[in-house]
């Protein structure tokens, strides 16, 4: 706009300077006007047309200094209110820059608290190795022994590279930290009341199975026995004693099957302790007793740290080895309750045993289903827990067998408040747990230096049940 306003006052200037001076006539000193009085004093009057050019000339030599200096000045206006596209790259660039900077910083923090992290972690695996190693040294100046120089020579040389070395010695304790992260934790991951309260809860699931296919069932004096139900009866005699198939097989239960539920109890508790007692559920037996033999050879022998550990390692790769061992080992026990159930109900006299019925395995199955896959999914649990998530002691849970005799430091008599606790055991109605520790690490003691802790009697039944429950 500047330069066209400069135009504009030029052409203006020019004009009037030359409207001037063709209409006004010049004033010279001898021009006078005719009719003023000769003794009139005439007044010098400034001519205005030269007042006029010179304000014009001093106007256009303003707007030529104007502009001169537009043309000299090179910046340029932006027409909105954004800044110039230059400008705007930069901004960009640097925005982008500052961003990635940030995001290097936290990667930079969080390093560093890692860091600070496996430097703390370092230095309690240290503590703790040096504690075993003075109780080793201990034993081992017991038992005669003396430390090899060239390891002593080993560890100092390791020692002192680290110090010289701080990046390596982290490096070096990294590792040893991913490779070993189950192999030298001593922190369980559940407490011994979670493991109480999963043992409750496993009893009320087999408390309330049992008492709903009693209730289901109905039963009759067996007369004439049939093959199945004598081959029922022969084959639970087998798995829990004489006596359960005695108060099954002998008696009318039709009035009060209260011993029928005792019985079916007693099935599913033992079938679930058996199970619990193997040193990993779904495994080949053969397999499974060299473990076990290893792992109960290795607890007497070395502290209890280190067996835990090696049993929670092995535990652990054989499920990684085969990764549905845990779904066929479920399922496999969920069909063994359902066999040995059914036997039950045959031996004791069920009417509608048989192919179908309610009292049959597919029946069971169908009908009861639900109820096994939680007893089930418990019991895995607890398999998994005892095995590899607990590392300062060994929980094992239990079940007494049938015909041993009753000793109320390790068992509950189910019925004791109703009379006199007298005879053999028939079953184990309620799963019992116990603490086995060692109380210290010395190598070679025997096994008083073992602490054995009843967190839950288990409860039984004993033969003095019979005079309380007199069926008609």
């Amino acid at each position: 706009m500047l330069p066209v306003a400069n135009l504009h006052l030029r052409e203006l200037a020019t004009a009037t300077v030359e409207f001037f001076a063709l209409r006004t006539p010049t004033n010279t000193p001898t021009q006078r006007h005719q009719d003023l009085d000769d003794d009139r004093t005439l007044t010098l009057v400034h001519d205005p047309v030269a007042r006029l050019t010179r304000e014009c000339a001093s106007l256009r030599q303003r707007l030529d200094e104007a502009d001169r200096r537009q043309s000299a000045c090179t910046c340029q206006f932006p027409t909105s209110d954004l800044q110039p596209q230059s400008m705007r790259r930069d901004a960009d660039d640097m925005r982008r820059e500052l961003a990635r900077t940030q995001a290097e910083v936290i990667k930079l923090q969080e390093r560093c608290k890692q860091l600070e992290k496996t430097l703390f972690e370092t230095r309690e695996i240290l503590k703790v190795r040096d504690e075993e190693l003075e109780k080793l040294k201990g034993t081992q100046e017991e038992l005669g022994e003396v430390e090899d120089e060239d390891d002593r020579e080993d560890e100092r040389s390791r020692s002192s590279r680290s110090l010289h070395d701080p990046e390596l010695a982290l490096d070096e304790s990294r590792a040893l930290l991913k490779s070993t992260d189950v192999f030298m934790t001593r922190t369980d991951s559940w407490s011994g009341a979670q493991v109480l309260q999963a043992i409750h809860d496993l009893n009320s699931e087999i408390l309330q199975f049992s008492a709903a296919a009693t209730e289901l069932c109905a039963f009759g004096k067996n007369i004439t026995p049939s093959k199945l139900t004598i081959q029922a009866t022969q084959d639970t005699a087998s798995r829990l004693g004489p006596s359960v198939v005695r108060i099954l097989s002998g008696r009318d239960h039709s009035q009060d099957p209260t011993l029928v539920q005792l019985a079916l109890q007693g099935c599913i508790s033992t079938c679930v302790a058996r199970a619990l007692s193997v040193f990993c559920m779904g495994f080949p037996t053969k397999a499974d007793a060299v473990l076990t033999q290893i792992y109960s050879h290795m607890y007497a022998a070395v502290p209890q740290p280190t067996s835990s550990r090696w049993r929670a390692l092995t535990h652990r790769h054989i499920h990684t080895m085969y990764p549905y061992l845990s779904d066929y080992s479920a399922n496999e026990l969920a069909e063994t309750m359902y066999r040995w159930s059914a036997d039950i109900l045959a031996a004791a006299g069920c009417q509608s045993y048989g192919k179908g019925s309610i009292a049959s395995r597919d029946g069971l199955k169908s009908r009861f289903g639900e109820q096994v896959r939680r007893i089930t999914k418990t019991a895995c649990k607890l398999a998994q827990v005892t095995k590899e998530e607990i590392m300062s002691t060994c929980f094992e849970i239990i079940a007494v067998e049938h015909g041993d005799a009753f000793d109320s430091r390790r068992m509950f008599d189910s019925f004791g408040e109703y009379g006199a606790s007298r005879g053999a055991i028939i079953t184990t109605t309620e799963l019992g747990l116990r603490c086995k520790t060692r109380k210290n690490g010395a190598l070679g003691t025997d096994d008083h230096s073992t602490e054995i802790r009843m967190l839950m009697l288990p409860k039984v039944v004993l033969d003095s049940v019979l005079d309380l429950v007199d069926p008609k």
